[in-house]
């Protein structure tokens, strides 16, 4: 098991954080707000949110980062991917209310794009939130209980319960009552299936990435003593 180490002592922690922030946001902010339909022949339509493409790969940073790094540090940046989503909702929020100026066009168009209604900005963070931290505690349980052995069970493992709390948690906040019942849980379930399956088909990047960080940082952290409480920032 490796001891404890500073964030500082680490050469790529921050530069992962950042880009774990950065696709959480654009994914959140450019990608949820648009449907898209694939027509797959024979009369058959598949539609689904674009922002579906990208977010489930937040959920292979947290892999990497507990991994790599451990649980305590994946937790620092799932906090500070909470904090960044909360602040996009509100500039969203706020630039949406202020009065457009005469003349101005694009008001209906800036509604449609960032003006989400509270009730969705609500259950996308509590989903995130939830799923996020169930993700690392689980890759960090069961790399404790394999000792370290099987990479990609664990990997599809973590993310499988990871995003079951997601789904669970988003779809029926966000939309029970404004659709229809049997709507929310064909979503949920699509959804769920897609993102999920992203872990397998990126699983061979994933594994180079690992393997490459724990060189580079030499780093293969083991959570035998980790305080697993997703409210304290201590680096243990």
């Amino acid at each position: 098991m490796s001891t404890a180490r500073p964030t500082s002592s680490y050469r790529y922690y921050d530069l992962i954080m950042a880009a774990f922030v950065t696709l959480l946001i654009c994914s959140n902010v450019i990608g949820a707000a648009k449907l898209v339909t694939l027509h797959l022949g024979h009369g058959i339509d598949f539609t689904f949110g674009a922002g579906i493409l990208f977010f489930p790969i937040s959920y292979i940073f947290g892999d990497v980062l507990t991994e790599v790094y451990g649980y305590a540090k994946a937790r620092k940046v799932v906090w500070a991917g909470f904090a960044a989503l909360v602040f996009a909702s509100f500039m969203s929020w706020v630039v949406v209310s202020l009065p457009p100026a005469a003349g101005w066009p694009n008001q209906a168009a800036y509604e449609a794009a960032f003006g989400a209604t509270p009730r969705i900005v609500a259950a996308s963070l509590i989903a995130f939130w939830a799923g996020e931290f169930m993700n690392s505690l689980v890759l960090a349980k069961m790399k404790v209980w394999s000792n370290g052995r099987n990479l990609l069970g664990r990997f599809v493992g973590s993310t499988v319960v990871g995003e079951a709390v997601d789904s669970l948690l988003f779809y029926p906040v966000a939309f029970y009552g404004v659709w229809p019942d049997q709507l929310v849980v064909q979503v949920m379930i699509t959804n769920y299936l897609l993102k999920s399956g992203w872990e397998l088909v990126i699983y061979p990047v994933t594994w180079r990435i690992v393997t490459w960080l724990k060189r580079a940082e030499n780093e293969d952290h083991f959570d035998r003593d980790t305080n697993f409480n997703p409210f304290v920032l201590d680096e243990r």
